[in-house]
Formats: C-alpha cells, sequence, structure tokens
C-alpha cells in the first residue's frame, strides 16, 4: 500500500471513529467534528481579548486604515480575476506547472512550488496569519460591543490548522455598520501588518546578517559528466581550477577555457554539514559530453541512457570545448563522431525563440529555430562564444549576423539592443548551447547564491546585482521580487527559492547583526520570508469580495450603506442582487482561473 492509500485509510477511520463517539455522546459539547475536521469551542480567552481591546480609540483608527486599504485591494482583485476569466475563456494557456489546480493550496509537497524542506516554516507563517486573522476579528468584536459566542482552533484531524473566532449572530446585527465594517476588515489588517514586520526584518536586519561564501556554488552535476566522476556533487563551492581562483560562473568558464589539459586539479569546499565542511582537491578527467538537448536539433540527438559523449570532430580527438572550437575552426559544418555514432552538422549558437519587436526581429531574421554562426565576421560556435563577442560591441551599434536556417546561409544587419544583464549588446533572442546541444567537458550546475541575496536587498556581488537591475530598488519592487521568487523558474530565468534551506548553508557566509546567531540566522530568514509570504497571500484572499470571505462581508456592509441613501422602498432585494451577482462572478473567475487551463487548454 502507497503512503496515500494510508492517508486515506486513516482518514477514514478517523472520521468514522468521531461519528461513532458523537452518536454515542462521548464528545464533550465543545468539540464539534465534521469529516475529519474537527473544531474545539471554547469560552476562555475572552477576558484577554476585552483587554487586549480596551483603547477603543487605536482600534478603531487602526481598522479604519484597514477597511480603505481592504476597499482598494477588493476592487483590485475584482477586476483582476474576472480579467483573467475572460482572458482564459477567450485564449485557454496551454496547461503549465504555475496552473495546475494542486498549485493553488499553500500546502508545501502537494504545491510544486512550496518544498517539504521548509514546511515547518511554512506551517508557522500560515498558523501565524490565521491566528492574528481571527484575532483581529476577535478584538474588534470588544471593541464594537459585539459578543463572542466562542473562540478555539480548527484541526485536521489532530493538527492544528487555525484559530477562529464565533461572534454572537444576535450582537453582530445590531452593531452599526461601521462597527461590522470595521470588525470584518481587523483580520486583513493583521495580516498585512505582519507581512511589512516581517519583509521589513528580512529586507534589513537579516539578510544584512547573510553574505556570500567565495567560490562557484554547485547546484549538482549532470549524470555521467567528468565533475560527478570526480566527485564533485550538490553542496560544493569550487574556489579553484588549475590554480585559478574561482569565485562565480564566469570565471570557472575562463578557468576551463583558459586550460587544455585533460586532466585538472579542481579545488572544492564541501561537506555533508557545518562540522565536517572542509577543502578538499579533486582530480577531474575532462571530456566533452552532451548534458541537454533540444527537441529538433540538427543532431537528432537526445538524452536517454548512456552518456552522449562527442569523441572526434572532423576526425581530430577532442576532450575540451577549447578543443571543440579549435577542431571546427572557421568551418560552417563538422562531422561529429559520438558514441551515438557520425553526423554533419551546422556548428553555432542555437536559437530557440525570438522576443517580438526586438533587434532580430527588427531586422527581418526568419522565426527560429535557427543557427547563429558568426557576428561581424567573428566565428560563434557556441551560445557561450556568441554572449561573449556582444559583451564586447556597444548596445545600438549595427552588426553583421551570419544564420543558417532551411539549407542555407543568409547575413542580416542588426542594430543592436541593450542587454538588461550585463549593459553590453543584446540580439533578443533565447539561445541553447551549440547547434542544439548543451556541450561540456566539465558538467556543474551553478546555484545563483548571490542573486537570491541581492534580490533580497543584501550584498550578493556585482554579477548578482545585474540580474536584479532596478526591480528590488524600491520597497515595493522588494516585496514583489519576494513574492515571485518561489517562481523564479518561470518569471526570473533561475531555480525556484525555497529559502536558505540546510543543503545551500555552505553557499552563505554569516555576519553583521544577527552573525551570533550562526547557521539559526538562516532558519530566521526563512521564517520571515514565509510569513510574510503567507500573510499577504491570505490578506489578498481574504479581500476576494464574495461571501464567506471578508471581502464579501465587507461588500455587504458597504452594498447597505450605499442603497440606504437610495430612493429604493425596498432596499434588501437590491443588497441581496448586488452581492449575489458580485459573488458568483467571483466564485466562477476563480473556478476558471484554478481549472480553466486545465480543461480548455488541454
Amino acid at each position: 500500500m502507497n503512503t496515500l492509500l494510508w492517508v486515506l485509510v486513516g482518514l477514514l477511520a478517523y472520521s468514522f471513529a468521531a461519528f461513532f463517539l458523537r452518536r454515542r455522546g462521548l464528545l464533550p459539547s465543545s468539540v464539534r467534528v465534521q469529516g475529519p475536521f474537527t473544531t474545539i469551542h471554547t469560552k476562555r480567552g475572552r477576558d484577554l481579548i476585552d483587554w487586549i481591546a480596551t483603547p477603543k480609540r487605536f482600534w478603531r483608527a487602526w481598522s479604519n486604515i484597514g477597511v480603505g486599504a481592504a476597499l482598494v485591494i477588493m476592487f483590485g482583485m475584482f477586476f483582476f480575476l474576472l480579467a483573467q476569466g475572460i482572458l482564459i475563456l477567450r485564449n485557454p494557456p496551454a496547461p503549465s506547472a504555475v496552473n495546475q489546480p494542486q498549485n493553488f493550496l499553500v500546502i508545501p509537497g502537494v504545491n510544486d512550488f512550496l518544498p517539504l524542506s521548509v514546511a515547518p516554516e511554512i506551517i508557522f507563517g500560515l498558523l501565524v496569519g490565521l491566528v492574528v486573522h481571527e484575532g483581529g476579528h476577535g478584538i474588534l468584536c470588544r471593541v464594537e460591543d459585539i459578543d463572542i459566542e466562542s473562540m478555539g482552533v480548527f484541526l485536521f484531524t489532530v493538527l492544528p490548522l487555525g484559530a477562529f473566532v464565533e461572534p454572537d449572530e444576535e450582537s453582530q446585527r445590531n452593531a452599526d455598520r461601521g462597527g461590522r465594517t470595521r470588525m470584518f476588515a481587523a483580520g486583513v489588517t493583521n495580516n498585512f501588518a505582519v507581512t511589512i514586520v516581517a519583509f521589513a526584518l528580512l529586507f534589513g536586519p537579516v539578510i544584512a546578517s547573510i553574505g556570500v561564501a567565495p567560490g562557484m556554488a554547485v547546484a549538482g552535476a549532470y549524470d555521467g559528466s567528468p565533475a560527478a566522476a570526480g566527485g564533485i556533487s550538490q553542496g560544493d563551492r569550487i574556489t579553484a581550477v588549475a590554480g585559478t581562483p574561482v569565485s562565480n560562473e564566469s570565471s570557472l568558464d575562463s578557468a576551463l577555457l583558459n586550460s587544455d589539459a585533460r586532466s585538472i586539479q579542481v579545488e572544492l569546499n564541501g561537506g555533508e554539514s557545518a562540522a565536517d565542511r572542509e577543502t578538499r582537491t579533486v582530480t577531474v578527467e575532462r571530456s566533452l559530453v552532451v548534458a541537454g538537448t533540444v527537441a529538433g536539433n540538427p543532431a537528432n540527438l537526445s538524452l536517454g541512457g548512456e552518456p552522449i559523449r562527442v569523441q572526434a570532430v572532423n576526425g581530430t580527438p577532442v576532450y575540451t570545448q577549447r578543443g571543440f572550437s579549435e577542431a571546427v575552426g572557421q568551418d560552417r559544418f563538422a562531422e561529429l563522431t559520438t558514441s551515438r555514432g557520425t553526423v554533419t552538422i551546422p556548428v553555432g549558437a542555437y536559437v530557440t525563440s525570438v522576443a517580438a519587436n526586438g533587434p532580430v526581429a527588427d531586422a527581418g531574421v526568419p522565426d527560429a529555430p535557427f543557427v547563429v554562426t558568426a557576428v561581424n565576421g567573428t566565428r560563434v560556435t557556441s551560445s557561450t562564444e556568441l554572449g561573449n563577442v556582444l559583451d564586447d560591441i556597444q548596445p545600438g551599434q549595427t552588426v553583421s549576423v551570419e544564420v543558417y536556417k532551411g539549407g542555407s546561409f543568409e547575413t542580416y544587419d542588426v542594430t543592436l539592443g541593450e542587454n538588461p544583464r550585463d549593459g553590453g549588446g543584446f540580439l533578443g533572442v533565447n539561445l541553447f548551447g551549440t547547434s542544439g546541444l548543451l556541450l561540456t567537458d566539465f558538467g556543474v550546475q551553478s546555484y545563483p547564491a548571490g542573486t537570491y541575496v541581492s534580490l533580497l536587498g543584501g550584498d550578493g556581488g556585482p554579477d548578482a546585482a545585474s540580474l536584479s537591475g532596478g526591480i528590488a530598488d524600491s520597497p515595493l519592487g522588494a516585496v514583489y521580487v519576494s513574492l515571485i521568487l518561489p517562481l523564479a523558474s518561470l518569471v526570473l530565468g533561475i531555480p525556484n527559492f525555497p529559502g536558505f534551506t540546510q543543503n545551500v548553508y555552505n553557499f552563505y557566509a554569516v555576519s553583521g547583526p544577527f552573525g551570533f546567531l550562526g547557521t539559526g540566522v538562516f532558519l530566521l530568514a526563512n521564517v520571515c520570508f514565509w510569513t510574510a509570504w503567507i500573510n499577504l497571500q491570505l490578506g489578498m484572499f481574504n479581500c476576494i469580495p464574495g461571501y464567506p470571505l471578508d471581502g464579501g462581508r465587507i461588500l455587504r456592509t458597504s452594498a447597505e450603506a450605499v442603497v440606504a441613501r437610495l430612493p429604493v422602498e425596498e432596499p434588501y432585494p437590491l443588497v441581496r442582487t448586488i452581492t449575489t451577482s458580485v459573488g458568483v462572478t467571483m466564485l466562477l473567475s476563480l473556478l476558471v482561473l484554478i481549472f480553466g487551463p486545465t480543461v480548455l487548454g488541454g
């Protein structure tokens, strides 16, 4: 039996046992069970809430600010969800990881972007969000003289999911509209306040305590690559190659290109834990392997089975990328001898897509895919070489670009744009290796440790800062970046950021205001990150103007206030029509947003 089946059996057993105990009258009246969900009600704690609610003037002013923010966000959420729903119905997107239904759930391990490795921090942030949300409702109940029927905790079997406050219905109905509106808005107000505090800590003293350790952080080694065979793995930092210091991926590439030795010494820092982390030197026997492919590449190669090794080019044995380029020379075609056979292909930087209205598109270059073989007469055999050539050309200059497509070569005059990452020349294309093959004589994948620190407002080094540009230079920009970091692979083109998990501790150095915490600063950073992230999500979601969310309740009191000023004999039916229409629209929009891509785009 697999794990999921055991979980289902356990839930059924729990539900049956709870139903049996309830029917027998063996459960106390304070415990209510609905399937696997349990609520425990209590009247205790009301004195504490009464005491917290004592400065009524402060809490009313606080909630008035929240009401204004909630109304603005309500209107924004209404138009956003409606527009997204219409867009999906008109032009259904293809199903992808980001629009899968399970990825709308804030459940680590179920949501593909919320890993189990940070489940404790995510659950903590969720509990904080639920407690402050319901606590806000409870405090404003007492401020507005609304009685509290009960309070308690909400459980999934025996696992706490949150807290709740249950107002007395008659007392709530007797309260004035302004008081009820403030009470409904108090929860999201507190969620936004927690978000601000958590982000302020993260962007301030916490991230200032996290620096980037020297060397290139290794996210992993390709299967069958020379690096994997040499014992280099995830968590290592490469600090030197063939005696040349390495500080980042660019310096590693330069060190490898500057050496034509087949056997090289690599200095590493790594280990399973901080206790056994040490500097060591390994020997890597370089060989040219195919680490990735694009469908339909000219060599018609695809990964699977044994690693693909490039053994010779035009009859010359090759072991390195430098040797590959030298063997190709100025030839536009090359005969590759591989472990899968021999094939003749055009050699150059492979373009997989062209940006609309970009420099290449404006020059009339045909649609991708195609191969770029030369720029201003300079031969290029890979996307790396093309990038190096463009880095030396100023934006705005017009260059000749030689392209191979459909069996012939054509040359186009292209006026370069500015590369947003490093300020060099920019073609406006997406590239993939050499002729659709990702060739490597080493085979490691870098981890963007400095980029993450830079995007969160810290000092990640000049190379890392170039990716963020001006995005995170303002508080709102920093918040936006933090919200998309768990989806970074889709938005920023870097791996998704789960937080500072234990397997990346070696990539960072601790100092600054919280340096005394040691590795505990990483836990603090994760707690701040996920608490802010989840509280902002909770606040935004609850502002959707649909019942039973807070936004739907605020919509009702707002509609009552407006309709009461209209010359209408029976205002209640009109209020009900408004709230029901908006609520149904929001429900349908949410359903389309969650399930539309899967159902309509499949």
